[in-house]
Formats: structure tokens, C-alpha cells, sequence
């Protein structure tokens, strides 16, 4: 597919909340409720590459059980996509905007932030890293804040299912990852 032909999944929307790009670099911003999850993928180069293709183009959410609606095949800055959760009427619908991506051989990963309807205000980022002695570790750090009635509900039950969320996504990360690269595969 050319790049002129590819779908726009582009809008005019603007994030909800102030310090964009906040999860790239840091410091997480005051007033939010922050979260830092980290989780040993595995170890080697291989792993890496597996585990960053995995993540940015969408099959790490998919196997811990969102469904992505208006992302193109890979991460790029810019595009808006539907992240949603639940079955049924319990199906959470949560738009965002992918505010920055990395990839790199020893660093992977993108950040995207709520857009208007989101039940929350804020960003989340999803980074797998290579350290210095081979491991490959998957982080999720983020910052958010009820911005819905349903998010405000939740109360402090909403922090515990995006640590769930996490640790799922973690779990899929490591399945998706080591199965990419057994021999045989």
C-alpha cells in the first residue's frame, strides 16, 4: 500500500489534559494517580526484536484482550486509535492519541494520551528496554485521573484494573515474545 493511500486515522482532536509527552521522559506530572509496572520479558536480541515488533504493531494489546479500533498495522505519532476493553454493554471505549513512538535495537516503545470521551485524562506508555546485561524488561508508566462519571464510580478499584491491565499485557509480551523465537518458528 502506497503511503498516500494508507487510511487517516488522524483528527482534529487535542489530548484532554496538559503535560503531553510527560511518559516519555518524565517527571510524571503532580495530581494524577501514577502508575509504574515493570516485568523481565526476557533475554537477548532476538527477544527484543520480537518483543518491540510485538508492541508496536499492536499484538501485545490484542493477546491481553483490548481490541484496537482505527490503528493502522504499526505505531506512528499522530494517529488516533480506539482502545477498548470489556464485552458487551461493560465495553469501555477509550480514544487516544499515540503522542510519541521509539524504535530502537536496545529501546522500543510509544506513548499515547486520552482524547475527549476517554473515561480518563492522561497518558500511558508501553516500553520494552535491553539492559546492559541482556535482559529485556516491558514497562508501563503512566498518569491519569477520572475525567468520566464511570472512572469517578470506580473510585480506587479503577488504579487496581490498570495494574491488571499491565500485568496482563506483560504476560502477553512474554508469551508473544518467546514463542517468536523458538526454534522451528
Amino acid at each position: 500500500m502506497r503511503q498516500d493511500d494508507r487510511p487517516d486515522h488522524s483528527d482534529r482532536s487535542e489530548p484532554t489534559y496538559a503535560e503531553v509527552g510527560a511518559t516519555r521522559e518524565g517527571p510524571l506530572p503532580p495530581g494524577y494517580h501514577h502508575l509504574r509496572y515493570r516485568t523481565l520479558i526476557g533475554h537477548g536480541p532476538d527477544i527484543m526484536r520480537a518483543a518491540a515488533d510485538d508492541l508496536l504493531e499492536w499484538r501485545m494489546h490484542r493477546a491481553a484482550g483490548a481490541r484496537i479500533g482505527g490503528a493502522c498495522t504499526r505505531v506512528r505519532p499522530g494517529d488516533r486509535v480506539e482502545v477498548s476493553l470489556g464485552i458487551g454493554p461493560l465495553r469501555l471505549v477509550a480514544p487516544c492519541r499515540i503522542i510519541w513512538t521509539e524504535d530502537g535495537e536496545r529501546r522500543a516503545g510509544f506513548g499515547y494520551g486520552t482524547l475527549p470521551g476517554h473515561p480518563a485524562r492522561g497518558e500511558e506508555c508501553f516500553v520494552v528496554e535491553r539492559d546492559d546485561d541482556d535482559a529485556v524488561w516491558f514497562t508501563v508508566t503512566a498518569f491519569s485521573r477520572p475525567a468520566r462519571r464511570i472512572m469517578r464510580l470506580a473510585g480506587p478499584v479503577a488504579p487496581l484494573l490498570q495494574r491488571a491491565y499491565a500485568w496482563a499485557c506483560g504476560r502477553a509480551l512474554r508469551r508473544l515474545a518467546s514463542d517468536s523465537v523458538m526454534p522451528g518458528k
